[in-house]
């Protein structure tokens, strides 16, 4: 719900209202935020809580439906109680999940019966919005992940690196290809390469490392948002391999961080401009001659880094929120004539 947090914070209090859901620790942006309603959930049953809101509860618009089993059973009980609120999903992920092993039947057909039976759905990518409409014969409209550009900042006069640095940022799962880093630090010996997070593969990743005696890798783990920015701010490369996305999040955290990109096509990140901002791969040899290319010239890092600052800033977060601001004073104005009529 990160990014529904970054809208909701964002959007004018003396306009919108907003209710939402929190488990934990709140954002103290949204605790300070005037017309805001933070639901606290607790640790059990929390089905029942997030039911009885979405039926009850005092809202217009039902923004970034989850795939869960409240969802589940709102969806069908709202077709009954003939219900005019406006229930709004997002895409931020390709839709031939079936081809991905990781992700189970039953969490698919979830998926299937709670985010694509929203009355609006909206992509956060081209390819996205093509991959929804191949799969599934549904249309929906565009507004891309944003990026805190005042947070993800480069760090442009600190001291250089006496070793390069490539840094990963993901999840350790298959389809992100972490373990390409491991490939990659023996081939470049000369670079140290830094793993930024948790999944099935740490354990993998970890014992080859030792096994093999990649001294040049090191696991950071799951790292928080303050930690995770000096990862960026100390880095001289981001390396994404993963093959399998929508718009990652990390790509523009780490452009606006000052650092090239090297991402795969095979999604057609448009965060990445080939050659402008980073480059997009189409195999495991292209992403060894991106990174070659980019560890052999620190003026060519700083080149592509300075690109990539300048296109994150078009999607900074201030700038999707207002989209997203026009996007619900437009529903609203549409339901209240259909009603009307």
């Amino acid at each position: 719900m990160g990014n529904a947090r970054e809208i909701a914070c964002r959007l004018d209090p003396a306009h919108f209202h907003v209710s939402m859901f929190a488990s934990g620790q709140p954002d103290a942006r949204l605790v300070d935020r005037a017309n805001t309603r933070l639901i606290r959930l607790p640790k059990r049953r929390q089905t029942i809580r997030i039911l009885s809101e979405f039926l009850w509860g005092d809202h217009d618009i039902l923004f970034y439906l989850k795939s869960s089993p409240a969802s589940r059973l709102y969806v069908k009980v709202r077709r009954r109680w003939k219900d005019h609120r406006i229930v709004v999903g997002t895409m931020e992920s390709q839709s031939d999940l079936r081809n991905e092993p990781t992700i189970s039947p039953q969490a698919i057909h979830l998926w299937e019966q709670t985010v694509l039976k929203c009355d609006y759905l909206f992509s956060n990518s081209g390819s996205v919005q093509a991959g929804l409409k191949r799969e599934y014969n549904i249309g929906s409209q565009i507004i891309p992940t944003g990026v805190d550009t005042k947070f993800f900042t480069p760090d442009w006069e600190r001291e250089a690196n006496s070793r390069p640095q490539v840094l990963f940022v993901g999840s350790l799962r298959p389809f992100k290809q972490p373990q390409l880093l491991l490939d990659a630090a023996v081939r470049f010996a000369e670079a140290d390469f830094r793993i930024a997070g948790e999944g099935p593969l740490g354990s993998e990743i970890r014992n080859r490392a030792q096994r093999e005696d990649i001294t040049n890798v090191r696991l950071l783990g799951l790292l928080d948002a303050q930690a995770l920015r000096e990862e960026y701010r100390r880095a001289d490369v981001f390396l994404f391999p993963s093959m399998w996305e929508g718009s990652p999040k990390v790509i523009l955290e780490a452009a606006a961080s000052g650092l090239p990109v090297i991402a795969r096509n095979s999604y057609s990140p448009e965060t990445v401009v080939h050659g402008v901002t980073g480059y997009q791969a189409s195999s495991d040899s292209e992403i060894c001659s991106f990174l070659e290319a980019l560890l052999a010239s620190p003026e060519l890092r700083t080149k592509l880094g300075r690109s990539g600052r300048q296109h994150s800033l078009t999607y900074d977060w201030d700038l999707i929120a207002a989209r997203w601001s026009e996007v619900f004073e437009s529903l609203t104005a549409a339901r209240s004539m259909r009603i009307a009529s």
